[in-house]
């Protein structure tokens, strides 16, 4: 921790210094041409369609791979204007994102094929799994590979997994950056300078400032944020390379987590109050409805990643590579829960009640450490061509995990209240004044999680038309929770001091068999495993080993220590296709996931590997260019969910099978659509127009709380003033559709942004 601090120190004093000269230089040359020449044609050339992963483990092309993987390429980031990792994953069909609340920090958690991917995100293929809301401005491009890889990326990856690719120092100088403005307060600057100093050293740095409202609130949400990645390469172009790299983020937001369900709930402690039948959708309120409370709530998150990258070329096809990767991540707030647990209101006209106003607390604090070792390339065996990656991992996760103490100025019962800790449902106040105490509560849990691998890839061409592609891995992961307080109450009780620990090693495989009818086309089938161990988040996420099982402590650690990882296995069949002269990719895929050993409740109420859920689903994508003029980047995905067997609930004091059994999977979408296509109408005016859609999206397992399905429009123009400044407009969900983007299990879900506007002036030399 300490060495991060006095790394970022050094190395932000140093770029900003390399930044002035960097800037100054770049202006000042007289010959711009051939700069900025080389830099857009090498980017314009890219486009939606990309043909290699930035992943050195996935060691064949795309195109020769057996699975599914959507790139968001640096065109569609900057087509759409997209600054958080949410909203680039909404031009990815198939996958939908969770909310949390209480134990679950708040942060990114995407659902890729119905499975949460949360502790799956990597950065620059190490994992990244802390729970945090993730900027672009110092990302290249996001891949996000779709069905089981644990051979590739160890424990978790159960539905998939998402990586981002770091901007890092590279050949030749170039400058680029935006200057934006827009509705709802929106502004927000980025500079990306890279600077070549000959004999093989490059330095680069991105740096980022941003604020805006939510579009469609008035006097709601706000968010601000500041970051800094730079990085220093030595050896460019030689056998021996290193690179040195950081990344900060830093922010500060009034957040929003949304609009309470219409829930059935009792009156018995409410004279007079007719009983509610609740439709499980979010209550019918205006569009932007604002429930925080603005002296209270706060949202600040610090991230800090410090990496050191290691390469040798120890023959031109084989590459020995190192790196090592100390992180921090902070995560801090208090936030309102509309709650409706409390026969808050009534929504058929005869009573206008009140929604009372939650304080959901967490405080984090996460270091890790990981350390990745690999020989990449090729060779042959024979007639055998073989491109691989093989290595050995290891990391360790600590986490610190504690909350506020939320003083509440009135009961929990609404009625009668037209302030304190309840406001009106149809017109909340955020502006009430607040009077009580937030108190920090100190370190309650430490989690700590600790991994080693052992993993080998291997794509093996038989022929120039048949392809074996083969994985194995094999990872030992412990994890242990040690509590400083009293966590819970009554049957759940944790006592200070207690230490529950868990671990096991296990084994997954991936085989795949691509058959290439011609050069550019591929039909491929694959089976691949996944494992999910207990408290694979190491405390920062949503698998808190503090939630499993149940009774006494020693209960407890015997329910932890006999649950084994859930399992996972998917199948696929596919076939990818380079058309029209390689510039138009066509994939298509039909797949099966099957989650078996899930935890859940069993007949004596502790939690156990009994459960079942499977996603048998279809998938579409089309991405490059039609013709010269016309880009598209479009994506198609059905996913027929069922929660096969989810263990037994207690009725009247005894435990029976499931109601929910066959119902759909939450977070599940059935059908989704992306599309984004782009036009050059003239040598300097290019249009583009986007449409999102997708299917209605439970918040739990009961099918009795869902958000509804919605389309959503968006468009673009961009004018080139020059050779290196051009101005482009976003007007994003147009038509101002009302719909939600996180539908939370039991109590909300989360607005999407109304209609908004950018403008920005971006400029590359």
């Amino acid at each position: 921790m300490a060495f991060i601090k006095t790394r970022k120190k050094i190395v932000s004093s140093a770029i900003v210094s390399s930044l002035s000269v960097m800037a100054g230089q770049a202006m000042a040359q007289d010959d711009v041409t051939q700069l900025s020449t080389i830099q857009i044609t090498a980017e314009a050339d890219q486009g939606f369609k990309v043909d290699k992963s930035a992943n050195a483990k996935f060691v064949a092309p795309l195109l020769d791979t057996p699975k599914s993987v959507s790139v968001i390429s640096q065109q569609l980031i900057q087509d759409t204007q997209v600054t958080t990792l949410s909203d680039a994953l909404r031009t990815v069909p198939g996958i939908t994102l969770g909310a949390g609340e209480g134990g679950n920090p708040n942060g990114d958690r995407p659902f890729i094929r119905g499975y949460n991917s949360e502790s799956s995100m990597y950065v620059d293929g190490v994992r990244s799994a802390t729970s945090q809301n993730r900027e672009m401005f110092a990302v290249e491009q996001v891949e996000v590979t779709k069905g089981s890889a644990s051979a590739m990326g160890g424990a978790g990856t159960t539905g998939g997994s998402i990586n981002m690719v770091s901007k890092l120092a590279k050949k030749g100088d170039s400058l680029e950056g935006s200057v934006a403005a827009g509705t709802d307060s929106y502004a927000r600057i980025t500079l990306d300078g890279n600077k070549d100093f000959g004999n093989g050293i490059a330095a680069r740095v991105a740096v980022m400032g941003h604020q805006n409202e939510k579009a469609g609130q008035n006097d709601g949400a706000e968010y601000k944020r500041v970051g800094i990645a730079p990085s220093i390469t030595f050896g460019l172009d030689t056998p021996t390379r290193a690179t040195l790299s950081y990344y900060y983020l830093k922010s500060d937001d009034l957040p929003d987590s949304g609009i309470p369900y219409n829930n059935p709930f009792s009156n018995s402690n409410q004279p007079g109050r007719i009983p509610e039948n609740g439709n499980g959708k979010p209550i019918d309120v205006k569009q932007g409805t604002y429930y925080g409370w603005r002296d209270r709530d706060f949202m600040k998150q610090e991230n800090q990643i410090g990496t050191l990258k290691l390469e040798h070329d120890i023959t031109p096809d084989i590459t020995i590579s190192n790196t090592a990767v100390f992180s921090n991540s902070k995560n801090d707030y208090v936030y309102t829960q509309p709650d409706d647990s409390k026969g808050n209101f009534i929504t058929n006209g005869q009573v206008d009640g009140m929604v009372w106003r939650r304080a959901n607390t967490r405080v984090t604090d996460t270091d890790a450490f990981t350390d990745q070792l690999s020989l990449a390339g090729k060779f042959n065996t024979g007639i055998l061509t073989h491109r691989f990656n093989t290595g050995v991992e290891y990391s360790r996760q600590e986490s610190d995990k504690g909350s506020y103490s939320v003083s509440a100025l009135a009961n929990g019962n609404c009625t009668g209240y037209t302030s304190g800790s309840c406001t009106p449902v149809h017109n909340p106040n955020a502006h009430d004044p607040w009077t009580g105490s937030i108190t920090p509560t100190g370190v309650i849990s430490t989690t700590t999680a600790e991994t080693t691998s052992i993993y080998a890839l291997d794509n093996i061409e038989i022929t120039p038309k048949w392809l074996l592609d083969l994985g194995i891995r094999w990872d030992k992961f412990d994890s242990d929770v040690k509590y400083a307080q009293d966590s819970g109450s009554g049957a759940t009780l944790i006592k200070a001091g207690t230490v529950f620990k868990t671990g096991d090693d296990f084994f997954n495989y991936q085989i795949g068999l691509t058959y290439k009818p011609t050069e550019n086309g591929s039909i491929y089938a694959s089976y691949a495993t996944s494992a999910n161990p207990v408290g694979v988040d190491a405390g920062d996420g949503s698998e808190s080993m503090g939630t499993i099982g149940r009774g006494t402590d020693a209960e407890h650690a015997e329910a932890m220590n006999n649950l084994k990882p859930e399992e996972v296995q998917t199948w696929e069949i596919g076939t990818k296709w380079d058309l029209f002269n390689q510039r138009l990719n066509v994939t298509g895929a039909i797949f099966r996931t099957e989650k078996t050993n899930t935890r859940a409740t069993d007949l004596n109420g502790f939690t156990n590997n009994i459960g079942e859920t499977r996603v048998d689903g279809i998938e579409l994508g089309l991405n490059g260019k039609i013709t010269d003029k016309w880009a598209i980047s479009a994506g198609y995905t059905y996913l027929d969910s069922e929660l096969v067997d989810g263990g037994f609930t207690k009725v009247n004091d005894v435990y029976v099978a499931n109601p929910n059994n066959g119902n759909q999977v939450q977070n599940v979408a059935k059908n989704s659509a992306t599309l984004w296509t782009t036009y050059q109408v003239l040598p300097k005016l290019n249009i583009g127009v986007g449409a999102i859609a997708m299917d209605k999206v439970y918040g739990n397992a009961d099918n009795t709380k869902y958000v509804p399905g919605y389309v959503r429009y968006d468009a673009m123009a961009r004018y080139d003033v020059n050779k290196n400044v051009n101005v482009q407009l976003n007007v994003n969900n147009f038509t101002n559709e009302r719909y939600f983007t996180k539908a939370y299990s039991s109590h909300y879900a989360t607005e999407a942004e109304g209609a908004n506007g950018v403008l920005a002036i971006n400029f590359k030399y």
